[in-house]
């Protein structure tokens, strides 16, 4: 027991945050005991635009989980997302030190922060410094290059970049929410720790998280992350159309949208109806449930050609064999899996958390059951990510870093990436 810490994932999003609190033993004994879920105010497409509302949500969905979990928390990993994210592939090289030419750990993070040097702006700030392969001598596909015999080092890299305003704005939320930050994640990076199997990003995958505001992807190409992309669109473009096609409030239209909308409307029988609320919010209507999916159709096709064109900038298709994993809120439309299926053109499979169970309890928003009563695990994808890579990156979460030194200094998490190496 004695080994046992405690790691909290923080997913604050355009529609919801989310805070959940784990029982740490190892990578692969993970225990949640404290979830908590508060509506989003003050974002606006992953981007912080009300530092007040952030915070009292961020605060909110903190109070619910430690009141679960029976004690309080006072830092957390935070996800971060957002039109404002950008990616480049980096490759760095430098030559092996040392009279025996053995590689060493100062060679290693030479190659490291020579791969560092891209154009930068003086807005942007470097989120992560992601190894993909090192190359020893010529020879390509080296995972751990510590201890090896060579003249020259390569390594590439894919680095993610984003608005140092907005990153500010985000560590700022959640200090005035009473919590320190252990670390900031981009979160279709926290989400593939939770929703994609080893093998899986081992043989080629990619992973969508469509959230309500922005649409992330990620994809992993023999084991290593190759592409990151942030759309500026999500699941609130969908409850907008069908706010003003059906004339009916915003909060309505969210719940329509989860609990009798379809992606494919010609699934849906003619004779199924359903009662909407009026705008005015005080009188309800019937209305056939083909003509919310006829309204939902066309926006997820929107979505998932977006999508598909971000995967042809990725590469060839032939380097994701293993499809596509879709995660996130508007994943659980009906037959969101089936049209991105016929659009894109590669196994589409929906991907949730595998130990989230018996939510039904603290889950206090209608909108997150669904009309079979069972719980949406794929909204808690990007938290239970942000719990398993704190597990796997955080030494001793009592350890923790000042948060402004997030905000100013990104490249000390290059440790943690180390770790997985050697």
């Amino acid at each position: 027991m004695k080994n046992k810490r405690i790691v909290t994932g923080l997913d604050i999003g355009t529609t919801k945050i989310c805070a959940i609190i784990a029982e740490v033993i190892d990578e692969d004994n993970i225990e949640i005991i404290g979830i908590g879920l508060s509506p989003s105010k003050g974002l606006r497409k992953g981007i912080v635009v009300d530092i007040d509302k952030t915070s009292r949500a961020i605060k909110n969905a903190v109070e619910k989980a430690e009141r679960m979990a029976g004690f309080e928390i006072d830092s957390a990993f935070v996800g971060i997302a957002g039109s404002h994210i950008t990616s480049i592939n980096s490759h760095g090289v430098v030559a092996v030190t040392g009279e025996e030419k053995e590689i060493s750990n100062s060679d290693i993070q030479r190659v490291m922060e020579a791969a560092k040097i891209i154009p930068l702006s003086a807005e942007e700030e470097i989120i992560h410094v992601l190894p993909r392969e090192f190359i020893v001598d010529g020879c390509p596909g080296i995972k751990d290059p510590l201890g090896m015999s060579g003249v020259r080092l390569e390594v590439e890299t894919h680095i993610v970049k984003g608005s140092a305003t907005s990153i500010q704005n985000l560590v700022k939320s959640v200090l005035r929410a009473g919590l320190e930050v252990d670390d900031i994640v981009l979160e279709p990076l926290a989400s593939s720790e939770s929703v994609l199997a080893e093998d899986e990003k081992e043989l080629g995958v990619s992973l969508v998280d469509i959230g309500g505001g922005t649409t992330d992807l990620i994809v992993f190409h023999e084991g290593s992350i190759a592409y990151t992309s942030v759309l500026p669109v999500g699941g609130n473009h969908v409850s907008n159309d069908i706010a003003v096609g059906l004339r009916t409030p915003i909060s309505e239209a969210e719940k329509l949208k989860i609990k009798f909308g379809s992606a494919k409307a010609e699934n849906i029988g003619d004779e199924e109806s359903i009662e909407v609320l009026e705008a005015s919010g005080k009188n309800k209507k019937n209305i056939k449930r083909r003509s919310l999916a006829n309204v939902i159709e066309p926006r997820m096709e929107e979505l998932f050609d977006l999508i598909g064109n971000e995967l042809h900038k990725a590469g060839p298709r032939d380097m994701t064999p293993a499809g596509l994993v879709v995660t996130g809120g508007a994943s659980l439309i009906e037959d969101a899996t089936n049209l991105a299926t016929d659009l894109i053109e590669l196994p589409v499979r929906l991907g949730e958390p595998s130990y989230i169970s018996g939510l039904s309890d603290v889950i206090d928003n209608p909108v997150y059951i669904k009309k079979d009563k069972k719980v949406p695990k794929a909204i808690f994808s990007t938290a239970v990510g942000l719990v398993e890579y704190g597990s796997k990156y955080e030494q001793d979460t009592k350890n923790k870093k000042n948060s402004q030194s997030i905000v100013n200094d990104f490249f000390n998490k290059l440790k943690k990436w180390f770790e997985d190496f050697f």
